[in-house]
């Protein structure tokens, strides 16, 4: 059995949901774990594949990432920090496997074979964004009358002005506006009572309409204000009946009804340590079936810079006093006053994207750093900050 190989199966061992439940799962997962030596022969092609995917198969962690995990780790352990940032959808992929419970648990019972990548995320160079390329929308009125070919010429020429100018907001956004406008209508086909005697004078206009600038909003990406963070309250914890690595809480986030949660706390924290625990939930993750049970929610907490495994994981705890279902949210005013989504659209990948920037700080205090302008956003409730009890440069999740 070969190390990869030898690795997945202590994984599925931990986790045996790995393998798939239904049995048209259990063959596709299968033969994506076949494929996937295949896919670590072109890293950017990886990179570009794993760009809008949690996992490779479903919305649950596979045997397939697992071996990808694997395939990937010779590539990744010996890269520089330079090299990281080229590549962040393969990076962030790679971190979130590695923190999965059944990984730590096939890494300790397989001391070396594939130890974890530790790294300072907020040490990171930003990656460079490409702008996208200028889309050309064709006149189709234009084409279906005589002379066509020119006007619709001229109509593709001003709309590749505009969008080559998209993005450059100024103080005279409206008088950019309006010179838009006057290189569109200089470049429309003219009227019969515009036609007698300029038609040269119109063609011109044509061949070379008016440079222009357009005004566009800044693009609006995954926002940690997003996340619906509330202080929740363990009325009660056991064993998942079918499942070793997972716990079923019972937690009081200020509803009607508490909600049901599945965590991978087995191997981290006895149930009396759990129960009874003031924590930080977040809430509206779409409920995801854990072998049986549905889970509402993920418990928020901070994991040991050294590894699960090594160092252990811990609760982010909100401020003493805090009640179930106190908003707890991201210092700035950006996001202080946002209000959360109801529920976040799993394709748009809002936590995965928001998550590898939360740590904990010298002091202990929780944070959000932003990865583009290296700013701290302690994440708080209206009494002060939350808090790990002991994990410095903890990762959270």
């Amino acid at each position: 059995m070969s190390a990869v190989s030898e690795f997945v199966a202590a994984a599925e061992k931990a986790d045996p949901s790995l393998v798939g439940t239904e049995e048209k799962d259990k063959t596709e997962i299968a033969k994506l774990v076949k494929e996937t030596e295949g896919y670590v022969k072109d890293l950017p092609a990886l990179n570009e594949k794993l760009t809008p995917l949690t996992y490779l198969y479903s919305n649950s962690p596979t045997s397939a990432d697992v071996s990808l995990y694997a395939h990937l780790h010779p590539s990744l352990i010996t890269a520089s920090p330079e090299q990281h940032p080229k590549q962040p959808s393969l990076l962030r992929y790679f971190l979130q496997i590695q923190s999965l419970p059944a990984v730590q648990s096939a890494q300790s019972s397989l001391p070396n074979s594939f130890p974890s990548l530790d790294i300072d995320l907020s040490s990171l160079a930003i990656p460079e964004r490409k702008a996208p390329a200028p889309k050309v929308k064709k006149d189709k009125k234009a084409a279906a009358v005589p002379g066509a070919p020119a006007a619709a010429g001229a109509v593709e020429t001003v709309t590749g002005a505009v969008s080559a100018a998209v993005g450059a907001v100024t103080n005279a956004a409206a008088s950019a506006a309006q010179t838009v406008k006057d290189a569109v209508v200089g470049a429309a086909p003219a009227t019969a009572a515009q036609e007698g005697g300029k038609k040269k004078e119109k063609k011109e206009k044509k061949e070379k309409p008016a440079k222009a600038q357009a005004v566009k909003e800044e693009p609006v990406g995954p926002l940690p204000s997003q996340i619906d963070m509330r202080v929740g309250k363990v009325l009660d914890v056991k064993r998942h009946p079918d499942a070793d690595s997972l716990y079923v809480e019972s937690i009081d986030v200020g509803e009607a009804e508490p909600r049901t949660v599945c965590s991978g706390l087995v191997k981290y924290m006895t149930e009396d340590e759990i129960r009874g625990a003031t924590i930080i939930v977040i809430c509206n993750l779409k409920p995801v079936t854990m072998r049986g049970v549905k889970s509402f929610a993920m418990l928020l907490c901070a994991s040991s810079k050294d590894g699960k495994a090594e160092g252990g994981v811990e609760f982010v705890l909100p401020p003493a006093g805090s009640q179930p279902g106190e908003r707890i949210y991201f210092e700035g005013e950006k996001y202080e006053n946002a209000t959360p989504e109801p529920l976040l659209n799993p394709k748009k990948k809002v936590f995965e994207t928001i998550q590898p920037g939360f740590v904990t700080l010298d002091n202990l205090d929780a944070a959000w750093v932003d990865p583009e302008t290296k700013s701290v956003h302690r994440i708080r409730t209206k009494d002060g900050v939350c808090k790990a009890k002991s994990f410095v440069g903890a990762s959270l999740s």
